[in-house]
């Protein structure tokens, strides 16, 4: 075992990583290159969407199968360090080579996204197959808290950073920078953890056969030993479940919100303020798990009032107080004689120099439309004129035409110049208006609320349920937190409602998954870590299945995805009910049983 000292050293070193790979996570997996693949790469393919969606699949698919394989063949080779420094290359050169994709390069963009992915994703199996020989078990939950929270302000940091870039700089040069930038964070803010943390010690056992043999051999009879390590499949099963849900919010609620007219600025906000907001709750969850914690009671109590308060306060506040102030949706633009309202579309096509197409609406129209080389313009009188003519091919171009007056508008879209290709005209709905630094002052409020609550009769008040936390009942509390949260959304309206929620989010967001993966490394066998971290993967890779096919089968059955909400409120019941057969102490002792044989001694895996 090392010295305190080094111990300190070794678990920042561990954290450190956090910091370095959630740049992948928040830039390229969430806010920059989805935008860069439907605007950039993907400009002139007919739907980037859909190609997109493909390469998620492609790269999750990879990673599910080679995962489980890849921990088992560290376990036995003592290779846990040394995947990790392959993945972390594997991860950056893919991030790096983005700079090279340029206008239309979508499978350039596809193949070099899926091998960054693939080596993030497989080095997130050894960084936390790590946890239980770097952390001592008392300390694992307060240490994998710390790397989410870490990862958090890590992400965000270099979010705002490319958020600048994007925004003050040419986008040929802003979009290169920006993954250079990635692929520099990731490797650099890496070096600490090959310095600092030992190869941990493999199982004293080794099997006859090549390593690849030998992994598939202890792969099938990890999946066989379901019976020995009941509590430790229980918890993957239930996990499995909640952790879909979670994931879906994360990953759709930026196309949720805009579906319901919140604006692309509000949506990148929002993503922020759960990166930033995130830091200190992953580090309060951590506590509440901690028995060792001294504050565990004044968290608890801060997090129930924000449990409490938020939705209250959010829900109320935007019933109550002025649309204008709030956002709430404007009343919907209705159709009248000789004009379309809201929601009307047309796809007029190409449309020859000379002709006109004409849309006779109320309120603001979305003009969708090609550009390409011998484009003209189209001309819609003196205050909407769009240059088509490009020397690059690209489609859904697009640009919103907001009269100052509201009533009935007739914009001649006319080709000038050469042919042009509407694609679609859509007549939108009114624009919210809202009080963004009110509505910000009123969550200051609601945290002061709490806070104050927390410090005076809540730490009291709660002081016995605090001593009775532990991992497993702190994950119940982020689960019941996530059910508000899902059936919230459902009938979300208002902007002030979309901000409380966002941050209700960002409060148990990284304090769920930090303490499911300390507690998931409680009940694994050290020797095994390498293989049981994969199959967690494995988990957690086809726990992004099922949730986003309730959104596409809710508008499918619906016509919209609100319903969808509920539906993820029901991953939440069915994980909790799972999740109360898990009985922890008893997955920790045969854990314990299982080191004792394949180390020796007291089974520790430190070094």
């Amino acid at each position: 075992m090392p010295n305190e000292r080094e111990y300190r050293r070794r678990i920042r070193a561990w954290i450190l990583y956090d910091w370095a790979n959630s740049a992948f996570a928040t830039t390229i997996l969430a806010a920059v290159l989805p935008v860069f693949y439907d605007k950039v790469a993907g400009a002139n393919l007919p739907s980037a969407v859909r190609n997109w969606t493909l390469t998620l699949s492609l790269s999750l698919a990879i990673v599910a199968v080679i995962a489980p394989v890849l921990g088992t063949m560290a376990d036995v080779m003592r290779g846990k360090k040394r995947f990790l420094g392959i993945f972390v290359g594997i991860g950056v050169l893919g991030t790096s080579l983005l700079v090279f994709v340029g206008h239309g390069d979508w499978l350039l963009a596809s193949a070099f996204f899926v091998v960054g992915r693939v080596g993030f994703a497989a080095s997130n199996v050894f960084y936390d197959s790590l946890l239980p020989h770097v952390a001592r078990p008392a300390d694992q939950d307060r240490v994998s808290a710390q790397g989410y929270a870490f990862g958090y302000l890590g992400g965000g940091v270099l979010l705002a950073i490319n958020a600048v870039m994007l925004t003050t700089m040419d986008p040929d040069v802003a979009f290169p920078l920006t993954f250079l930038s990635v692929a520099v964070w990731w490797g650099l803010f890496s070096i600490p953890i090959f310095l600092r943390v030992p190869e941990p010690e493999a199982a004293e056992r080794r099997e006859e056969g090549s390593v690849v043999a030998t992994s598939f051999r202890r792969l099938g009879r990890t999946f066989s030993s379901i019976r020995k390590y009941r509590q430790l499949f229980r918890f993957l099963i239930a996990f499995l479940v909640y952790n879909d849900g979670i994931g879906t919010i994360i990953g759709v609620a930026a196309i949720y919100g805009a579906s319901l007219g919140f604006s692309g600025a509000e949506l990148i906000l929002a993503i922020l303020l759960v990166q930033f907001v995130g830091i200190p709750f992953s580090l309060v969850f951590g506590g509440i798990a901690s028995a060792g914690s001294k504050r565990r009671a004044g968290f608890l109590a801060f997090v129930l009032a924000n449990v409490v308060l938020l939705p209250v306060v959010g829900v109320v506040g935007a019933y109550i107080l002025p649309p204008d102030v709030v956002g709430a949706r404007p009343a919907a633009i209705e159709a009248g004689d000789g004009f379309v309202g809201e929601g009307a579309v047309l796809e007029p096509g190409e449309i020859p120099d000379g002709d006109h197409v004409l849309l006779n609406y109320r309120g603001r129209i979305r003009v969708t439309y090609a550009v390409g080389p011998g484009f003209g313009t189209i001309d819609g009188g003196p205050d909407f004129r769009i240059d088509t003519a490009s020397d690059r091919l690209a489609f859904r171009q697009e640009r919103i035409y907001d009269p100052d007056a509201p009533g009935r508008h007739e914009p001649l879209l006319r080709a000038r110049g050469g042919p042009v290709t509407i694609e679609k005209l859509e007549a939108l709905p009114a624009e919210r208006e809202s009080d963004l630094a009110l509505i910000f002052a009123m969550l200051v409020g609601v945290q002061a609320v709490a806070f104050l609550f927390a410090v005076t009769v809540g730490r009291v008040l709660f002081a016995g349920l605090a001593s009775r936390m532990t991992p497993k009942s702190t994950i119940v509390l982020a689960l019941c937190a996530y059910f508000v949260i899902a059936v919230w959304g459902f009938a979300l309206g208002a902007v002030m409602e979309f901000w409380f929620l966002a941050f209700f989010i960002s409060i148990v967001q990284g304090g769920s998954q930090a303490i499911s993966r300390s507690l998931y490394a409680a009940l694994s066998p050290k020797a095994l870590s390498g293989e049981f971290f994969g199959l967690f993967s494995v988990m957690a890779k086809f726990s992004a299945i099922l949730g986003p096919l309730v959104f596409v089968a809710s508008e499918s059955l619906f016509g919209g995805v609100r319903p969808a909400m509920l539906g993820i409120a029901g991953f939440f019941v069915i994980g909790l009910l799972l999740l109360s057969r898990v009985d922890v102490e008893e997955g920790r002792r045969v854990a314990a049983e299982a080191d004792a044989r394949a180390f020796g001694k007291d089974g520790d895996g430190h070094e």
